[in-house]
């Protein structure tokens, strides 16, 4: 009996008789906790997949991992036992339908169980002790507009820890999640439950009369630091009954004379609550205007940039609506540049980080070309020419410096032009300058080197852009507009903005902290239909950041008395405000080199690649070729072997599987091809190669060495069919000789199936033929060793 038999005639009807499916709030669904990584080409690493997942009152409260009835019962335990952790849920069960095993993930207790807990029966074990809000938030479902929206599992754990937080009456709450990963559909689901359970200040603190628990609706507020984050947030609140969603906004409050009062959730911006026109000489700002209880649910998005830092514009608001519950939603863990936005609002309830989304598939992964050149740093030497300023002879000039105090166009203009030679023109790509007017200059010269006939095919979004800046994000974001392809900026565009498709980041100022950093990768991660990753184009060598050890670990928290933090490095920028969007005040005289013509026409460039690793970690080519050497006696034990698997298309497709489960998937491995110059062979050849120090053989060779070897054992037409697949193997490499494309390779051949059968045989002699021919290509007897 398989596990899909044993599933239906044992596992389910003992779950029916347990209830589950049966009680009314219960039932079982079968769960893609997350699709893979992605690794290339379309392909995913293999999807994590609970069997069953057991769900009471919009709550899940336990994971089953079946396995066929004659298998051991406990084979599935380890799989049930890392489900449950992911799904953070307190009881997971392992069975093969005859017995059943269960564990208790928060007590570690184990062993057999009997029959599976009814709902009431595992809701009771699961929450031990009453509590009237989170009964009243459980009983309110997702709201999932329409079947548009699937929450995700780490959503719903952060959304679960945040109610649980203010069930047991916690008043500052933080999340952190990678950037892309939600956080604002997130804020939607806590504030629906919040608004459907009627939850509000005065009942929750017990100020309300117990019968009348749940007497008003709240009130929300959604607070952001840019306007494209609040308009982002207010149309991600649309499933809200019109009247109850108020967008906060300046010229309303002037035309009004007053603050709006009526509503459920309100969106703003900290900059109009901080404005409002001075009383008796006094400031006034709007927030003000509403008494200090007024809103019961503050979330604070982006609250890392300043909201709870006691310099910071925000603190104002949130000490003034000290009464309210405030949620803070960050894409940063604990660093030493914010340190205080965690001893405001405490450690996160929950934390999902960038490794995390990436390894999960929910984030895309990404590649860094560092690109060196021979002008990255600058001395003066008389032949150059100063155009203005006065230069310190000297003095070297390093990437901070550049177009801060001093300025080289030939150096801009060939790096421009180097990126532009690198991308695909055709891809969303935003670039980081060091200043507003660095990012204009960027801005032309991308223009005059473009091979897009369209006028704003790149456009300038910095602050001084103001509303017409702002538009050209809209396009930008917008899938279904090409133009503009290519955005320059300075800081605007390093956090919170949601483009998908941005497909390349280049890096022409430094970056000087991990938290902006990261904030910088996570313009790149979000999904989007076709692709498979991005690419970071560095040129400040922002990449150092990846061997810090902050770059997915905690670091120490800094020593009471200093900053905590590492003293600025030479070259590093001011970091970004939570104010207004501009730069930091650039110094007053700026020194301009033209370069002696020899000079600007002799100037040179390297780069080099990383790969994302298995475990979460940017690692080198080289260390990349040494885990793989490392890896490879997991898979075959000597070359023949290896042989073997890669001549047959079922073998050789599993084991580029299990290679691209630890890290190893066809992207990085074709990089390799082109580092080991095997662009023009076969990717066994780099396996040989890494694994036997084998010399790659060409396709051609390959493909010749074949023919020559097959001589004789196939009819004319079969011979003309090899020879034509063998055309399409040296001209697009090894994927065409998968089994799935022997259909299209026949369609493209013979146009018609039928034609293809009665040249080659029956389907059966045809398919045995594309298999069996390839044996010959991976047994080239003129491959020598080093």
């Amino acid at each position: 009996m398989n596990e899909a038999e044993t599933r239906a005639e044992h596992i389910d009807p003992a779950l029916k008789a347990a209830g589950w499916g049966v009680v009314d709030g219960s039932r079982i669904r079968r769960e893609v906790i997350a699709p893979g990584r992605l690794q290339g080409k379309g392909q995913r690493a293999k999807a994590e997949i609970a069997d069953y997942v057991l769900i009471y009152r919009n709550t899940k409260l336990a994971v089953i991992e079946a396995k066929a009835w004659d298998k051991p019962y406990t084979e599935g335990l380890a799989q049930a036992k890392q489900y449950a952790k992911k799904l953070a849920v307190r009881f997971t069960y392992a069975t093969n339908g005859q017995a059943i095993y269960g564990v208790d993930m928060a007590t570690g207790q184990e062993g057999d169980v009997v029959a599976y807990p009814s709902p009431d029966e595992l809701w009771a074990k699961t929450f031990a002790e009453a509590n009237f809000w989170r009964d009243r938030f459980a009983a309110v479902p997702y709201e999932d507009k329409g079947g548009a929206w699937e929450s995700r599992y780490y959503q719903e754990i952060a959304i679960r820890r945040v109610l649980e937080a203010i069930a047991d009456g916690r008043e500052r709450i933080l999340l952190t999640l990678a950037t892309g990963t939600g956080k604002t559909a997130i804020a939607f689901q806590i504030a629906w439950k919040l608004f459907q359970s009627r939850w509000n200040l005065t009942d929750w603190k017990g100020q309300g009369e117990p019968d009348g628990l749940g007497t008003r609706r709240p009130r929300i507020l959604f607070l952001a630091d840019r306007n494209i984050l609040a308009d982002q947030a207010y149309n991600a609140f649309s499933a809200f009954p019109d009247d109850a969603l108020v967008r906060i906004a300046p010229d309303e409050i002037k035309k009004k004379g007053r603050v709006p009062k009526n509503g459920s959730v309100f969106f703003t911006i900290f900059q109009t609550f901080m404005s409002g026109p001075p009383k008796d000489g006094q400031p006034s700002p709007y927030f003000g205007e509403y008494p200090p209880d007024f809103f019961d649910f503050i979330v604070i998005d982006e609250c890392h940039r300043g909201g709870a830092n006691d310099e910071g514009q925000w603190h104002a608001i949130l000490d003034y609506f000290a009464p309210a519950v405030q949620l803070g939603l960050t894409a940063t863990p604990k660093r030493r540049g914010n340190t205080d936005t965690y001893a405001y609002f405490g450690e996160p309830v929950y934390t999902y980080s960038l490794k995390e989304g990436i390894n999960d598939g929910y984030l895309t992964p990404f590649k860094v070309k560092q690109i060196a050149t021979t002008i990255d740093d600058y001395t003066y030497t008389p032949d150059d020419a100063i155009v203005e300023g006065e230069v310190v002879p000297g003095k070297r000039y390093v990437e901070g410096d550049f177009n801060r105090l001093i300025i080289i166009p030939e150096r801009e203009e060939y790096r421009v032009k180097l990126f532009m030679g690198m991308i695909d023109q055709s891809e969303k790509t935003i670039v980081f300058c060091a200043t507003q007017p660095h990012a204009l200059m960027v801005r032309d010269l991308v223009n005059q080197v473009k091979a897009s006939k369209d006028p704003d095919y790149c456009v300038r979004v910095t602050a001084e852009d103001g509303a017409r800046g702002e538009q050209a994000l809209r396009d930008f974001q917008d899938n279904e507009k090409t133009i503009p392809t290519i955005l320059t900026t300075s800081q605007k565009l390093s956090t919170g903005v949601d483009a998908r498709n941005v497909r390349n980041i280049v890096l022409m100022r430094p970056v000087g902290s991990m938290i902006e950093f990261k904030q910088i990768v996570g313009r790149g991660t979000r999904l989007y239909d076709g692709k498979d990753h991005f690419t970071i184009y560095d040129f400040v060598k922002a990449h150092h950041h990846f061997s810090d050890p902050e770059w997915d670990g905690e670091p120490q928290d800094p020593e009471a008395g200093g900053s905590g933090g590492r003293g600025p490095r030479e070259g590093d920028p001011e970091p970004p405000g939570p104010g207004p969007e501009g730069d930091p005040p650039p110094p007053q005289a700026k020194i301009k080199i033209k370069l002696a013509d020899g000079k600007a026409r002799t100037l040179q460039s390297m780069t080099a690649t990383t790969f994302w690793s298995a475990d979460g970690r940017p690692m080198s080519a080289a260390q990349f070729l040494e885990s793989l050497f490392g890896t490879l006696p997991e898979f075959f034990k000597d070359e023949d072997e290896l042989r073997r698997i890669w001549s047959a298309p079922e073998t050789r497709k599993k084991l580029l599987a299990d290679l691209a489960d630890r890290g190893f998937g066809k992207e990085p491995l074709a990089e390799m091809q082109k580092i080991i110059e095997a662009e023009n062979s076969d990717l066994f050849d780099v396996l040989a190669y890494v694994a036997y120090a084998r010399d790659p053989l060409t396709r051609e060779a390959r493909a010749e060495a074949a023919r020559v070897a097959a001589a004789g054992e196939f009819t004319d037409k079969q011979q003309a069919f090899i020879d034509f697949v063998l055309a399409q193997y040296v001209k697009l490499g090894v994927d065409e000789l998968d089994a799935e494309k022997l259909s299209p390779l026949l369609r493209l051949r013979y146009k018609a199936l039928n034609d293809a059968f009665s040249e080659l045989g029956v389907p059966e002699q045809v398919r045995k033929l594309f298999v069996g021919f390839q044996r010959h290509l991976y047994t080239s007897p003129h491959e020598k060793h080093h």
